[in-house]
């Protein structure tokens, strides 16, 4: 029997992930936690086969909550339940500790499968993603950090070294601040960098505050 925790503020998301799980012989959900905190609480008490764990709750922050699990139970696998986009988060998370990461537009079978996997020391990760992570693995880790970055990610690299917030950004590149929002995030993933202060930081070691900054 698969005993899962489920992590996850939205109560209408648990009863929905409940009623998916009754459906299976071998899974059931054997607790609940509606923020970052007393889900660390509930991982302490142990019994638990698989994490499912909401990327945005209250409390503590999911990537600090996935290390701490890591950390307090380390063969508990941790697998990402969001509703935001794959290409934005999920590398990110798996590099953080989790054991895997699904959307929450999946279908319910998605789900059991991805709850399976890792339940059985695996990961999961869809074909994109591990894509993603194939590029990632070849690229040239001897060439600058900034190389790695697409047109428009390095441009709104620029602007954020240049002190733009994203609003700015977006009015300047004629796109939505969500749009803008995405390519920084990537760019934070592929640089490695976790504040617009890492990357003003690497913008005035590496000389970039001499560039023009004109991103129209």
């Amino acid at each position: 029997m698969i005993n899962l925790l489920i992590a996850d503020d939205h109560a209408t998301i648990r009863e929905g992930v409940k009623k998916i799980i009754a459906e299976i012989p071998d899974m059931q959900v054997c607790g609940e936690a509606a923020s970052g905190d007393e889900a660390f609480n509930k991982i302490r008490a142990n019994g638990w086969d698989v994490l499912l764990l909401d990327i945005s709750m209250p409390g503590r922050n999911v990537l600090d909550l996935v290390g701490l699990a890591k950390r307090q139970s380390p063969h508990l696998p941790v697998l990402i339940f969001s509703m935001y986009p794959e290409d934005q988060y999920a590398i990110r998370m798996l590099k953080a500790g989790a054991d895997g990461y699904v959307t929450k537009d999946s279908s319910p079978d998605e789900l059991v499968t991805a709850i399976r996997k890792v339940a059985g020391g695996r990961k999961y990760i869809s074909a994109a993603v591990a894509e993603n992570l194939i590029d990632e693995l070849k690229m040239d880790k001897n060439i600058p950090s900034h190389a790695k970055l697409s047109d428009r990610e390095f441009q709104v690299f620029l602007a954020i070294a240049a002190g733009k917030s994203i609003c700015e950004i977006a009015n300047d590149m004629t796109l939505s601040a969500k749009t803008v929002s995405t390519f920084k995030t990537r760019l934070m993933s592929k640089m490695q960098m976790d504040s617009n202060a890492d990357i003003i930081r690497y913008a005035l070691q590496n000389n970039f505050t001499e560039l023009p900054l004109n991103i129209r």
